[in-house]
């Protein structure tokens, strides 16, 4: 589930385990059994019972031996799976075959280029800084020296350049937890300046166009008694002076506070610094796309007189906005489901007033990037991205800019900037490695060569295979079907579907270089977009959420049975995947049709979502998910909760639970009270397994042998009860 500014992240203990065989559960007395001990809550003329509420309280000495205790379990019998260290050994050759991998890449004026960097037998990303594309490497900052310090592996979870690139402002977090400090280092000798400033973790970092200042966003301090809920409350921006400790911040805007512009506590407020020093302030609940944004000057917030002129309000529909000089774009779905483009002056801007400089189409406008020599905009033909330009002219038509690869791509974050021409671009396919180009001025698109090439990254025997699959109610739902060339469509093909459908967000075409371990067992792997993701628009997501949430998980129970009908595979053979908000499809897709699948995996699963609202990431999350203090509310949550849906006596699927301890964004004992609830209800004798990491979280910062141990288990696990010959427990 996403927390502010955090679109999604997917990731990603000693019992002696015998010999079981494909769905066989332990001896009885080998494991610790979790006692019932029921609250049951009654809203609005029904009670909800909750048999494990006291798994809450991760800290409490019983329940922190049941959980240890059937973690290592899980992980002993994962490790005993025949086939389970190939797998792993494969995943390490095939990840490593590239000689890095680079993420994030910024660019700055005089060829400047900050990026993360981790080498093929490197753990963990490291950031560097070179200038010009073949300019030599320079290392500003390895996590992994702190965590030979600590024993905790560590992460840099953002970093932003200032313009003049002597500075980077980076945020860096231990064991998956995401609770990044502050940290602001000297380009040419390494070193920080000045002390940590802690709260800082959703960075939201803008510098001044001299590099005398930043702002970033920081979170309130926790005070002793306050409720978790807190935690996410009252958010501020703050001004500094690189160096300055404490003593030197400056708050500008704070949730929650009276003032010229209010803030709810609920909502999160970033600013944006631009290069001729005017200012953005966009103001965001954390996980609807849409947002509010004022404007101001930084000569007004240096005096401290800064006058915030509204541009539009969340009534406006507007989820992307670009400033190129004195013209504001954006992208409003305001009587326009797949989006228009709108401009106009920015000041005085007004939706109203505004001119369509690209009407509602077929396609859905999904992203914005300004660059000196135009606007950028991201076009959707179903799963498919495009990439159109405008030129900054009077008059200027939207043409499409031709792209090597026919896959997907994003344009938030640095893309482009108002003061260089042209941009980068991170182009993938599901059968093209990711690689980052260059778009020229002149329309030109070049491969930087920033990413090194692997052996991998075009596999010849791979297709891509697009559906379209009518649901319940006649919607049609696209699907993607990843495959070996000449598989059989004869009913038996082990075949792993994966969703997310929440918060609008689309599954696009995207390489992983380990789904080819997959299918080199001879998996099937589909991609469904159920209704929740935004393929086809606000509509397509507004029809799955809150008290629509059920569309999602009949959507996606119907690409299971369209998969069984067609013959790629048999609920023997057929398991189900999601992480996170992804739980709630691939949970509720098994409580209502526990004999569809084989295997089903809640990864960092949101499972108990009627508790949700009591975490601090659940009051956040009341926009997508509905609150449980409103009727419509709660009848929506107690719908989406696997947990609350768990029946006795039912054959259920085998279940793999994998979490990180650390987790802020789903709390832990969402898979720890489902495990056991499973555990006490199914009669059908398959494992349910409780995968723990205790040092990782929501899968952010998870290093690369953690992730490869994960996705080995996963694999492994799948292919097992699959009845897949050479996958049975070792004894």
């Amino acid at each position: 589930m996403p927390l502010p500014f955090t679109r999604r992240a997917l990731a990603a203990l000693a019992l002696a385990v015998g010999a079981l065989s494909a769905g066989a559960q332990p001896a009885a007395g080998t494991l610790p059994v979790a006692p019932v001990r029921n609250v049951p809550e009654t809203f609005f003329g029904t009670t909800v019972d909750d048999p494990y509420r006291d798994f809450e309280d991760i800290k409490a000495p019983a329940v922190a031996a049941w959980m240890k205790a059937h973690s290592d379990h899980a992980h002993a019998t994962l490790r005993s799976l025949g086939g389970r260290a190939e797998l792993r050994d494969k995943l390490e050759r095939l990840t490593s075959a590239a000689a890095a991998l680079v993420v994030d890449v910024q660019r700055l004026p005089g060829e400047l280029y900050f990026y993360q960097r981790r080498g093929a037998r490197e753990d963990q990303f490291k950031l560097y800084m070179r200038r010009g594309l073949q300019g030599a490497e320079k290392l500003l900052f390895d996590p992994e020296t702190l965590k030979k310090k600590t024993g905790k592996p560590h992460a840099i979870n953002y970093f932003t350049p200032s313009p003049d690139g002597k500075r980077v402002a980076l945020g860096v977090s231990a064991a998956g937890s995401e609770d990044a400090a502050l940290r602001i280092l000297d380009t040419a000798t390494g070193r920080q300046i000045g002390p940590e400033i802690t709260r800082a973790r959703f960075g939201g970092v803008s510098w001044t166009p001299d590099g005398k200042e930043l702002f970033f966003v920081r979170m309130q301090a926790m005070l002793k008694g306050m409720a978790p809920t807190e935690m996410f409350q009252r958010s501020m921006v703050v001004r500094m002076k690189p160096g300055s400790g404490e003593g030197g911040l400056r708050t500008v805007l704070r949730a929650g506070d009276p003032g010229e512009v209010h803030i709810p506590a609920t909502e999160f407020p970033v600013i944006d610094v631009q290069p001729d020093g005017r200012v953005l302030a966009v103001v965001s609940d954390g996980v609807s796309p849409e947002v509010r944004a004022y404007h101001s000057t930084l000569a007004e917030l240096r005096a401290g007189k800064p006058a915030w002129r509204q541009l539009f309000d969340r009534d406006d529909g507007v989820t992307a906005l670009a400033l190129q000089g004195s013209r504001l774009y954006v992208l409003s779905f305001r009587n326009a489901s797949r989006y228009r483009l709108l401009a106009g002056p920015v000041d005085g801007f007004s939706l109203a007033r505004a001119q369509v400089i690209i009407p509602e189409s077929q396609r859905v406008l999904s992203g914005l990037a300004t660059s000196a020599d135009g606007l950028y905009v991201e076009a959707r033909d179903g799963n498919v991205k495009r990439l159109l330009k405008i030129e900054h002219r009077e008059g200027a038509e939207p043409r499409e800019v031709p792209l090597p690869v026919v896959g997907a791509f994003s344009l938030s974050g640095s893309s482009g900037r108002a003061d260089l021409p042209g941009l980068l671009l991170d182009l993938q396919g599901w059968t093209r490695a990711r690689q980052l180009y260059a778009v020229a001025a002149d329309g030109r698109v070049t491969n930087t060569g920033l990413q090194p090439a692997g052996p991998y990254d075009a596999p010849g025997d791979v297709v891509a295979t697009e559906v379209m699959v009518k649901s319940f109610d006649g919607a049609m739902v696209p699907m993607s079907i990843l495959h070996k060339q000449g598989v059989k469509l004869d009913g038996h093909n082990p075949t792993l579907l994966y969703g997310y459908a929440s918060y609008g967000i689309t599954e696009e075409p995207f390489f992983s270089i380990s789904r080819l371990a997959w299918m080199d067992a001879g998996g099937v792997f589909a991609v469904a977009n159920p209704r929740g993701s935004g393929v086809f628009g606000r509509q397509w997501h507004e029809d799955g959420k809150k008290s629509s949430k059920p569309n999602t998980w009949r959507d996606f129970i119907a690409c299971a049975e369209w998969l069984i009908a067609q013959g790629w595979t048999e609920p023997k053979r057929l398991a189900i995947w999601g992480g996170s908000a992804g739980g709630i499809l691939v949970g509720r897709a098994m409580t209502e049709r526990p004999e569809l699948f084989a295997v089903v995996v809640p990864e960092v699963g949101a499972l108990d979502t009627v508790r949700a609202e009591t975490t601090p990431n659940g009051v956040p999350n009341i926009p997508e998910f509905g609150s449980r203090v409103t009727e419509p509310g709660f009848r929506a949550l107690l719908a989406m909760s696997t947990y609350a849906q768990i029946k006795d006596g039912v054959n259920y699927p085998a279940v793999l639970l994998a979490h990180g301890t650390n987790d802020p964004r789903v709390e832990v004992w969402n898979s720890s009270k489902t495990a056991a609830r499973l555990m006490a209800a199914s009669k059908s004798g398959k494992p349910v397994l409780l995968r723990l990491d205790y040092d990782s979280g929501h899968g952010i910062g998870s290093t690369k042998s953690q992730v490869l141990d994960e996705r080995a288990d996963l694999f492994a696990f799948l292919l097992w009860q699959m009845g897949v010959p050479g996958y049975a427990p070792r004894p």
